[in-house]
């Protein structure tokens, strides 16, 4: 059977990014009992995707009692629901057989990964001390998007002059902005810009310059969005809560780079049970973000371990 539980944690500091703020982090939890097994897996609702707490529940709960893998991927749309419900099936089936989820998905097993550290929208001199808190990361990602991030993003630099940099905008840009700030971007050493435009009017995305890579997030949910990148994106932004899961993310993860596409692995805020089944996607990945226990001021337990080599894979007993 399948049961469902709400969970919150709470996050160290809000977070802010162009679009609104939190202090906490709600999560559904799906946990598969079959056999005397059970396997879990974790998923966020995102409200710009139309989705809620409510309407993920119940679409899980409105699935048969004995759905498989294969089945789920028709019956759900790609999306937080069938994430949860996929990467519970994955965590039964690896406990019910002894086998970690890699070893039964035909995968080398992972290594740690380096991954991004988020700092949320702010006042330029906030940002500024939280760069400087975390210069030491090995990468930092700056939530922007808005008309007046220049001095946001000047002061992150001064906070963190040595530490490699990328832009989240989360749509919140427009044409003439982007190519207003996009050489500010080269110029204060910008590796890459994420969802500089909004998913639906990205078009111009194709005819301007792109002096820096530019990655699709809001623009790309499983492979059906692929098609509509081409020409606008050098880079794809795969979460599972986008995708509908494991399944779908690693078959994203190898139609982007057959079609020339480079792959960054991220992850919307929750714990390290939604985090465990992305690490095997983030391996040999471009760009990993997968911070949100980093953001938490609580976990599940065991958590995933983060120390100087990155982000570790699971502990059975958490995923996988």
């Amino acid at each position: 059977m399948l049961s469902v539980t709400e969970d919150r944690f709470a996050l160290a500091e809000v977070f802010t990014i162009a679009r609104g703020s939190r202090s906490h982090a709600d999560v559904l939890r799906v946990t598969l009992a079959r056999e005397g097994v059970q396997g879990q897996g974790e998923c966020v609702p995102y409200a710009r995707y139309g989705e809620s707490m409510a309407l993920v529940r119940a679409q899980i709960d409105g699935l048969a009692p004995d759905i498989t893998r294969d089945r789920l991927q028709t019956a759900l749309p790609a999306g937080a629901a069938r994430n949860a419900v996929d990467c519970a099936l994955w965590d039964h089936e690896a406990k019910r057989h002894g086998r970690r989820v890699w070893d039964l998905a035909g995968l080398a097993a992972p290594a740690p990964v380096v991954t991004a550290f988020t700092l949320s929208l702010g006042s330029p001199e906030t940002m500024e001390a939280a760069a400087r808190r975390h210069a030491h990361r090995p990468l930092l990602k700056i939530k922007l998007g808005t008309a007046d991030d220049m001095p946001r993003l000047e002061a992150v630099r001064r906070g963190a002059p040595d530490t490699p940099i990328i832009i989240d905008a989360n749509e919140g840009w427009s044409a003439e902005i982007y190519a207003d700030l996009a050489p500010h971007l080269l110029r204060l050493g910008v590796a890459m810009v994420e969802q500089p435009l909004p998913a639906d009017a990205d078009d111009m995305l194709g005819e301007i310059a792109r002096p820096l890579p530019v990655c699709a997030d809001e623009a790309c949910h499983d492979r059906a969005s692929l098609p509509a990148l081409r020409g606008k994106y050098d880079m794809v932004n795969i979460k599972l809560d986008k995708t509908g899961g494991l399944t779908e993310a690693l078959a994203l993860r190898d139609a982007a780079r057959m079609a020339g596409y480079k792959v960054m692995v991220g992850c919307m805020v929750g714990s390290s049970l939604a985090m465990a089944p992305a690490v095997l996607v983030a391996q040999g990945a471009d760009i990993v973000d997968l911070d949100g226990p980093l953001l938490l001021a609580e976990d599940r337990t065991p958590p995933l371990i983060y120390d100087a080599q990155g982000v570790h894979p699971p502990l059975p007993a958490l995923w996988g």
